[in-house]
């Protein structure tokens, strides 16, 4: 599935959300199913710089495609972290970098009922995503 496919399928499953507080139990629901990261892998190089709450992100390079796990002490920025792994992992960096998440959280009511803390955090997770997506199109072989 693509980024695009992976989009509209969030799109519908937050459609059925009619308010807040609808979306905001959802956002905890997904981010308690995020599978968690391996205590080695809670680091000082993982954390992802700029969010108030603990956020650390793993990221490799596995045929060609970018895989993303991250997980949160909070449990809404588990849940915004659910929501950008589903989007990105398994993305080609070329469609992670033409793909605006911050356009699809607006669109879903996501972003507008986040705290000026929490977007400053989904914005570092963000542009994490999005540097080591550039930096793996980089290092990809020219075809």
């Amino acid at each position: 599935m693509n980024i695009t496919e992976t989009a509209a399928e969030i799109r519908e499953e937050f459609a059925w959300l009619e308010d807040w507080e609808a979306r905001y139990a959802h956002l905890i629901d997904l981010g308690k199913a995020n599978p968690p990261l391996a205590p080695h892998e809670r680091t000082e190089e993982s954390r992802v710089r700029g969010c108030a709450s603990q956020v650390w992100m793993q990221t490799h390079i596995e045929d060609g495609r970018l895989i993303v796990r991250a997980e949160s002490d909070a449990m809404i920025v588990s849940g915004l972290i659910a929501l950008l792994t589903r989007l990105y992992s398994g993305a080609a960096p070329a469609e992670i970098l033409g793909f605006d998440a911050k356009a699809l959280l607006d669109e879903i009511g996501v972003s507008g009922a986040l705290t000026a803390q929490r977007s400053n955090g989904l914005a570092s997770m963000l542009a994490r995503i999005r540097g080591d997506a550039d930096q793996a199109q980089r290092d990809m072989p020219a075809k």
